[in-house]
């Protein structure tokens, strides 16, 4: 017997998911958490260093403006000491003016690369390594105009050359005042922006990653070391150049910020600081991908997800072997129960442990001990029952055989017979035991015939016969009481139907009489004509083959008849030694016919 699987989750499953819970939810939570706090530290990191990138850049340019402011003072304030306080006319292009004009711009450190004096009657020297074009020519007559309304000015850059050969200046202007601020003409400097962009240039060459420029306050480029932008190119496309423009009041101000920056149809994400100038409007603008700013970030978060994966198989790994560990006693456990549960009580718990499994095995083998003796006994004691039954059963159609000499036996051979025939038919062990029974007790009836009929030496006349007929029913009826014999009374009351119909007690035919009194009408009947009884003389076996052939599909059923020949035909049909010669029987008044006769035989 193999009991169904229950419908139950395994406690192996539930185990594995608590352990692997409890090792791998704090690794998880906690690395996490590391990762984030990294995260956090670098982003932190990388804002702090842009901002410091162009904050010093900031500087830098703000104190150069400054020193740049003071130069033009001190300069002016030399030019006056030198003309003497005075400019007019030719004094303006006096050899001491050009000299000094001529060494401040041949200074290795200056930046100045053109200087020019104006008188107020618009006579000027000018001094220089350029040549003012078109729009320098423009921008020196704005400075010219401010300074005349006694105001410094400060130009917007202006790019100047092509190629190589490309630069940004300024123009920076300031007027020439006597001692009593009268005005005597204006000095006007041409600077050189390039140390704007050698500035950059080596911030770059700490981060290759990092892009730097400057902006005015209108947004457009000041200077950049990168050729894609031209000065002047307005940039407020940039998220960060527009946040600057819209905070350009605030002359301190510091942003870092991510944001996307548009390159063609892609929209690339970006992490950019801006710092402005104080007293220029300028802004310092750093910026460069996310993918490379937070490059460490990245690659601890794959570091970070690698070591995990690698913690965490680790940690299913002992989980598994945990659990197994803990939760094989238990299957073990399980294993033998289902066995026993199905019904081998020789199961034995197999389980060497020193914990509680192993005391619940110890336990669980002696209650299977006891259970397994007191099953034992009940078996036992069953098959005394049984055999007491069957034995009773024997005894009691034993005493319906010896009523009559001619029939002891009778009953025995009837059951062995029917037997044989279920075995070769293939019934089932179940309905050949009932089978057994229902043979045995197949006469069992006659107990309630009287002695005249029953032992009277010569054919039944047709009242006699009626009562002979009612031994089937009477059987039955002796037997109905008993629970146990329930399945067995259709072989005792119906055996002596017949499949046309004119059999008794009922008249039933073909398929309505069950199979047991089929298989005992086919026994019945052999032995009958194999034996010698006082109205008929004993057949040779083949003979009454022969007859039960003739019977087949007209009294007797033909499966069973096909069966018992077949058992005949391998010897294991032993018919027994005939009786003595019965008495001269009485002349039938129906004739020989051997199915005649047995319509009127006491079998």
């Amino acid at each position: 017997m193999k009991l169904p699987l229950p419908s139950r989750i395994p406690i192996l499953y539930l185990v594995l998911v608590v352990l692997v819970a409890v090792g791998v939810m704090p690794l998880y939570f906690y690395a996490t958490k590391v990762l984030q706090m990294n995260r956090d530290t670098l982003e932190r990191n990388e804002k702090v260093q842009q901002n410091n990138v162009t904050t010093t850049l900031a500087q830098s340019v703000a104190q150069r403006s400054k020193d740049i402011n003071s130069n033009l003072a001190n300069l002016t304030y030399s030019v006056l000491v030198t003309s003497g306080n005075d400019l007019s006319g030719p004094r303006v292009k006096s050899d001491e003016v050009r000299k000094l004009l001529q060494n401040f711009i041949g200074d290795p450190d200056s930046i100045v690369s053109y200087a020019r004096l104006i008188n107020a009657e618009n006579q000027f020297l000018s001094v220089g390594t350029i040549e003012p074009d078109a729009f320098l020519e423009k921008e020196l007559e704005r400075g010219l105009a401010a300074t005349r309304d006694v105001r410094q000015y400060n130009g917007e850059p202006i790019s100047i050359g092509s190629g190589p050969q490309t630069r940004t200046v300024m123009v920076v202007s300031m007027p020439v005042l006597n001692d009593k601020k009268a005005y005597l003409g204006s000095l006007e400097l041409i600077i050189d922006l390039q140390y704007i962009v050698q500035a950059l240039k080596e911030a770059k060459d700490q981060d290759q990653e990092l892009e730097t420029f400057v902006v005015d306050h209108s947004g457009r480029i000041v200077a950049s070391p990168n050729p894609r932008y031209a000065t002047g190119q307005d940039m407020k496309s940039n998220e960060l150049v527009e946040s600057f423009v819209e905070q350009s009041a605030n002359a301190r101000v510091s942003v870092t910020k991510e944001y996307f920056l548009q390159e063609g149809k892609q929209k690339v994400p970006m992490l950019g600081t801006y710092r402005s100038v104080p007293g220029l409007g300028w802004a310092v603008v750093a910026q460069k991908t996310q993918d490379t700013a937070y490059i460490e970030i990245i690659d601890n978060k794959h570091d970070a997800v690698r070591y995990a994966l690698i913690a965490i198989a680790i940690s299913i790994f002992i989980s598994i072997w945990a659990a197994r560990r803990l939760t094989t006693p238990l299957h073990v456990l399980t294993e033998s129960s289902r066995s026993i549960a199905g019904g081998d009580l020789t199961q034995r718990v197999r389980l060497n442990s020193r914990t509680e499994f192993g005391e619940l095995a110890h336990s669980f083998n002696s209650m299977t001990d006891n259970l397994e003796r007191f099953v034992d006994d009940l078996k036992k004691a069953a098959e005394e029952n049984r055999s007491l039954f069957i034995s009773s059963i024997q005894m009691l159609a034993g005493a319906v055989d010896e009523k009559d000499p001619y029939t002891k036996g009778h009953s025995d051979r009837v059951t062995r017979y029917s037997v044989l025939i279920a075995t070769e038919m293939g019934m089932k062990a179940e309905d050949i035991e009932n089978l057994r029974i229902s043979a045995q007790l197949h006469d069992v009836g006659k107990i309630g015939i009287e002695d005249r009929i029953l032992k009277k030496p010569g054919a039944l006349t047709p009242e006699e016969f009626e009562i002979m007929k009612t031994h089937t029913t009477k059987g039955a009826n002796i037997l109905r009481g008993v629970p146990q014999l329930t399945e067995m009374l259709p072989g005792i009351e119906l055996h002596h139907e017949s499949l046309d119909g004119r059999g008794y007690p009922r008249g039933l035919q073909g398929d309505e009489i069950p199979l047991l009194p089929r298989i005992i009408a086919v026994a019945d009947t052999f032995d009958a004509v194999t034996t010698n009884r006082p109205y008929q003389q004993a057949h040779e076996p083949v003979d009454a083959l022969q007859i039960l052939h003739k019977l087949a599909g007209k009294r007797l059923d033909e499966k069973a008849v096909a069966a018992f020949t077949a058992v005949f035909e391998r010897g294991e049909i032993r018919v027994p030694r005939k009786l003595p010669m019965a008495p001269p029987m009485v002349p039938d008044p129906k004739g020989s016919d051997i199915a005649a006769a047995l319509e009127t035989t006491r079998i």
